[in-house]
């Protein structure tokens, strides 16, 4: 509902999908924290099955000299608070943050996408967009075969919309993030970087080098970190982190927190930030085992499968009807 712009989602479509779950009966029970109005122990107590499917929505951090900063945002705050504003009718007061300020976006992804075409928007004097890695090939490389997710330069409505206001694409490429430059009011006004270069090792692992005097400055009157999520916010749900942050469940429990426990997950925060057809692929798989768990048996098709018909007793069963 907040994290994805209007531009890219209407809300009014989200408002129709959450109205048909609520005629389907799904009671949705808002402005709730787990963890400090309801336990968890509670949960599992009071129903049969608990899923948990709470996102990755912890932001990954950039650490270095200066972030102390004011203006220095996640990206995710820009957005939600945008949203939020215009569904409130009161896009003025993000306006007023946005407009005729340099901004500079770190990080690329659909997050990064939505904060460029924002940013444009609401009449930024310049949009830049700093990309670590180096500008993608537009096919795919020998390293990069099908099914991989394909690697490849794309342009986003952002990119476009940036492109037509400033006159180029926002992005730049193989760009290290250094130090973070700030007025005697402790607001930020610039970022130091250095261009990098990408090269592989003996071992064939790619590795990054900073190219000596290629050192810039970067006018920054608001910085937006759009780097990715590290994990989920679960320090209230009794659950063990793996050393990647998700949510913890074995080869043996499958999308079960605890193999005698009736706490399951799903989505990105067991599998980590990934696609939405992940997702949906974890919703799936996980409703399957809760429904083995419940009923001792499913036929809600696995990984992979179908579900067979047996099409000669759907034809006796219709010759009685």
């Amino acid at each position: 509902m907040y994290g994805i712009p209007n531009m890219k989602l209407d809300k009014r479509i989200v408002k129709r999908r959450t109205d048909l779950m609520a005629e389907e009966g799904v009671t949705f029970i808002c402005n709730t924290t787990i963890g400090e109005d309801i336990t968890v122990d509670e949960l599992k107590a009071d129903f049969d099955a608990v899923v948990l499917a709470v996102g990755s929505t912890i932001p990954r951090d950039l650490r270095i000299p200066g972030r102390e900063l004011n203006n220095i945002k996640y990206a995710m705050e820009l957005l939600k608070t945008n949203t939020q504003a215009l569904l409130s009718d009161d896009l003025d007061t993000i306006k007023k943050e946005l407009v005729d300020k340099h901004v500079v976006v770190i990080g690329g992804g659909d997050t990064g996408n939505d904060c460029l075409g924002t940013a444009t928007r609401h009449g930024a004097k310049s949009v830049v967009n700093f990309e670590l890695l180096p500008h993608p090939t537009d096919e795919r490389a020998k390293d990069n075969p099908w099914p991989q997710w394909p690697r490849i330069f794309r342009v986003d409505y952002g990119h476009t919309e940036v492109k037509e206001h400033y006159g180029k694409d926002p992005r730049e490429y193989c760009i290290l993030s250094k130090e973070f430059i700030g007025d005697e009011e402790g607001n930020v006004t610039g970022i130091k970087t250095v261009r990098v270069e990408w090269k592989r090792s003996d071992s064939g692992a790619w590795q990054m080098a900073e190219v000596p005097g290629s050192d810039e400055i970067f006018p920054a009157d608001v910085v937006l970190l759009s780097m990715g999520f590290v994990g989920p916010e679960a320090e209230n749900l009794s659950v063990t982190r793996t050393k990647r942050g998700t949510i913890g469940t074995s080869e043996a429990t499958g999308y079960r927190v605890a193999e005698d426990g009736n706490l399951f997950c799903a989505g990105d925060c067991r599998r980590g930030q990934s696609l939405v057809v992940w997702g949906i692929q974890e919703g799936r798989q996980c409703a399957r085992e809760v429904d083995l768990y419940l009923m001792g048996n499913t036929r809600l098709p696995g990984n992979g499968s179908i579900e067979k018909r047996n099409y000669k007793l759907l034809e006796e069963l219709a010759s009685k009807v």
